[in-house]
């Protein structure tokens, strides 16, 4: 009598779908993990090491340890630093969720069968390939008139006449934050596309034989089902906000650095305003982690 080996008779285990999908992001992820590793693990320990420090010399990078004391002197001693990050900490908070709004709904417009749907996607898109060159970039910060084009569409002088200082100051304001959320909402158009292309139809035409009306299928379908957009299209505006080219902060810390040459203190500024960055994401995937739709979720 012959007995069979059990080992032999069992099946290959087939990998789930769960496992397949870690796997597809572990792939992707490992180019970015060699490039890091590679170019920026050396320059970020050094900036670490230059924030707790004071260069004694320049040749070599010589430093000292110093603690807390870069640290001490931007929140006790720098009248520039405070104003300036609440500043880009306010103006941020306040164009995140107009850009999100905006965007949201430019994409399911620009998402239905219309006339020119092609060239209303090309002309919203437009801004970000205008914005990311160096040209643009200096445009942004200051117009060949003098004034800063971010601002937005100036109040003419005839109505500003009219409605008064204070109003025109009011409208002037919201002008200015309407140019900021248009010119910015490009990348978040286009993503907001994709997921709203990626819902199948075949739910809107249940919802529709069920009598749902438009508002309800955004609220139980098109909503819910975008909401892992949702929270990356917030984190990446928080992000592109506070790495914005026109921004003051940054526009500070390179001066430390770079004009003035106080490379310590410049590095413990931009690790202090990194750091709140950080928090803010983190923050927001913290509160939108329970109401992000998971296709592979089980019940």
């Amino acid at each position: 009598m012959t007995v069979k080996n059990p080992g032999l008779s069992r099946k290959p285990r087939r990998m789930g779908i769960d496992r397949k999908r870690s796997l597809e992001a572990y792939i992707f992820l490992i180019p970015w993990l060699i490039g890091v590793c590679l170019f920026f693990a050396y320059p970020i320990f050094v900036s670490i090491r230059l924030s707790f420090s004071k260069i004694v010399s320049f040749k070599g990078l010589i430093t000292e340890w110093v603690g807390l004391t870069n640290f001490e002197y931007i929140f006790f001693y720098d009248i520039n630093f405070m104003p300036t990050f609440l500043q880009v900490v306010y103006d941020t908070l306040l164009n995140t969720p107009l850009c999100m709004v905006f965007s949201l709904v430019i994409a399911i417009l620009i998402n239905r069968k219309m006339v020119g749907r092609g060239f209303f996607r090309t002309a919203f898109f437009i801004p970000v390939l205008l914005g990311s060159g160096y040209i643009m970039k200096q445009l942004l910060g200051m117009g060949v008139d003098g004034t800063t084009i971010t601002t937005g569409i100036m109040v003419p002088k005839l109505i500003s006449d009219l409605i008064g200082p204070s109003i025109t100051a009011v409208v002037q304001g919201f002008l200015d934050r309407i140019t900021v959320v248009l010119w910015k909402s490009g990348v978040q158009i286009v993503l907001f596309l994709a997921g709203l292309q990626g819902i199948s139809g075949s739910l809107y035409e249940a919802a529709k034989v069920d009598g749902a009306t438009e508002w309800e299928m955004f609220w139980k379908i098109t909503l819910p089902m975008i909401t892992p957009i949702i929270l990356m299209n917030m984190v990446y505006t928080i992000v592109a906000f506070f790495t914005d080219g026109t921004n003051p902060m940054v526009d500070y810390i390179k001066k430390v650095n770079f004009t003035n040459q106080q490379y310590e203190y410049g590095a413990a500024m931009s690790w202090v305003y990194f750091v709140f960055a950080l928090i803010l994401c983190l923050m927001c995937i913290l509160l939108m982690r329970r109401h992000v739709y998971d296709s592979g979720a089980k019940n």
